[in-house]
């Protein structure tokens, strides 16, 4: 057995050698980094001893969770395969849900398209041109009806990618199930519901941020009580990160805000343990593989020191982060598209040696184009390789104990909990943003990325190195020319179809409890039952509640 005396000669005897070695061929640079700026030390020795291996680590399945949620983790079930879809209209995306089903995705995520996002219908003036652009289009009951034919709801779970209007997207969804024949007991699935990215990173906000956190709220309890397998919320660093942010950026901002969610429920009288297990998170897999996974284990290790010792959880389920993935949407590239593949590849894999519950994986042409069927099908090809073919999801945390991902998981710890520190002298996650010191601190980083870029200290294959003088124009995807047109003519439809007195009533109902402090949920699928669209209900808050109009 080595002595500590025997090992330290040792290791100064190979660094002197190395010395030597470097002076005949010298690194690469002077200072390796990750996106955070953490320095990358040349050689990583053990750090952690038997006796601080259960404060720090513990085993998977239980408490700081830095190896994973579950014990058995991917030995038991893989990660759910969850394909980001939404394009044009509901028949149409109906079709491509329908076609990843068969190819064996194993859950949905919608993407809407803008005027959805913002609580427009698409014959609002507001939506010209941007109809069914960058994801499907809905504007009332019937087109989450069409969006989910043949689709059973309790057999599928579906992630919605929505936030300012999240509660009547919900409404709806919860509605079409009901005509399914399936209660909303049953139903499962996520809505991202998380305004305060919005302001940060995302700009698809509609309201202010106090009445946003009560819908949000309201949204928390009524689930609690009436939609128990639902996340409420999926709070999201993914889009941070795709604005510019580091790393540690991303981890510590998305955590800040989970702390202002908590904050907010607890000051509306609910019981952190009726709501704090149906909390999820969403964080992005960028390129900087051994980072990535190290930001993942110090995601769980994070929050689980939060629930339980700083907001005295008693509910094991309310310790643990449970999250979804996606790969790097801004890393992608327009030049030589094909090489995507191997990005989103890397970067899939992080998510799963970081222990993701589910991921998605982009299509190579999404720098140019919505993905086509092609594309689609390879980007969820590369999940299964991994999850069939790689090996890598027969140990739980394989890259647990390897020097180097415990150093950079206590190094990312670090950096977050000193941005908890500026964030808190600010008044908390909701100050900072009305403050803008979050937006400010993601455009200084995403400066830096672009200096780096632009001098060659980074190198993005294709793009500013290793380039084609002639490349070959990929086939993409188009949408219908006629797609506005043909979902004006059905929602001027559906409104001459319905009971409008009915219709009015319901409107009136909601103006009346926005204008109190009743919980709004019920108020929302009300109208959603008779036919009220999504701009009649978010026009009706925009007229009580106003809108936001940046920091």
């Amino acid at each position: 057995m080595t002595s500590q005396s025997t090992f330290q000669k040792e290791y100064e005897q190979w660094l002197e050698k190395t010395k030597q070695l470097m002076e005949r061929f010298p690194e690469r640079r002077e200072l390796f980094h990750t996106s955070s700026g953490i320095p990358i030390e040349r050689l990583y020795l053990p750090g952690t001893a038997a006796d601080t291996y259960q404060e720090n680590l513990g085993f998977p399945g239980e408490y700081p969770y830095t190896r994973g949620i579950q014990p058995t983790m991917y030995r038991a079930r893989h990660w759910t395969m969850r394909q980001y879809a939404g394009f044009g209209s509901a028949e149409e995306t109906n079709k491509r849900f329908r076609y990843l089903l068969e190819q064996g995705q194993t859950g949905l995520s919608v993407a809407f398209d803008l005027p959805t996002q913002i609580g427009y219908d698409s014959d609002d003036a507001m939506a010209k041109g941007e109809v069914g652009k960058v994801g499907v289009a809905i504007d009332s009951l019937e087109d989450m009806e069409i969006l989910f034919d043949q689709i059973p709801l309790d057999k599928v779970s579906t992630s919605m990618t929505i936030n300012a209007p999240a509660s009547v997207l919900l409404a709806m969804y919860i509605v079409a199930a009901e005509k399914q024949g399936v209660p909303k007991e049953k139903i499962s699935g996520t809505i991202q519901n998380d305004i305060l990215k919005e302001y940060i990173a995302r700009g698809t906000y509609i309201f202010p941020p106090k009445p946003s956190m009560r819908l949000i709220t309201d949204i928390f309890s009524y689930c609690a009580e009436h939609v128990p397998k639902w996340n409420t919320i999926s709070i999201s660093g993914y889009h941070i990160r795709e604005a510019g942010s580091t790393a540690a950026q991303e981890l510590a901002f998305t955590l800040a805000n989970g702390k202002a969610y908590v904050d907010a429920a607890l000051e509306a009288g609910m019981d952190i343990d009726k709501f704090a297990p149906r909390l999820a998170f969403f964080f992005n897999a960028h390129n900087q593989f051994f980072e990535e996974v190290a930001k993942f284990r110090a995601a769980r290790r994070i929050w689980s020191h939060l629930m339980k010792n700083v907001y005295h959880a008693k509910n094991p389920k309310s310790w643990q982060l449970r999250f979804h993935t996606q790969t790097g949407g801004s890393t992608l590239t327009a030049q030589q598209p094909d090489n995507n593949i191997v990005r989103v590849t890397v970067q899939a894999l992080s998510a799963v040696l970081g222990g993701t519950q589910s991921l998605h994986t982009n299509s190579r042409d999404e720098a140019l184009a919505l993905p086509t069927e092609e594309s689609a099908r390879i980007a969820l090809r590369t999940q299964q390789i991994l999850a069939h073919e790689s090996g890598v999801t027969d140990t739980v945390d394989p890259l647990g104990g390897s020097y180097y991902v415990e150093g950079l998981t206590d190094k990312i710890e670090e950096e977050v909990y000193s941005y908890f520190e500026e964030i808190e002298d600010m008044g908390g996650a909701v100050q900072a943003v009305e403050q803008g010191y979050m937006q400010e601190e993601i455009q200084r980083a995403a400066y830096e990325t672009q200096k780096a870029i632009e001098k060659q200290e980074d190198i993005v294959v294709g793009m500013n190195a290793f380039k084609l003088d002639d490349e070959p124009q990929p086939k993409l995807h188009r949408l219908d020319k006629e797609l506005s047109r043909k979902q004006i003519e059905k929602l001027t439809q559906i409104k001459d179809r319905r009971d409008q007195n009915r219709a009015n009533a319901r409107l009136a109902d909601l103006k009346y409890a926005a204008g109190g402090s009743e919980n709004l949920m019920p108020y929302i699928i009300d109208c959603v039952k008779d036919h009220c669209t999504i701009g009649e209900i978010c026009g009706v808050l925009r007229g009580i509640f106003g809108e936001y109009t940046g920091a």
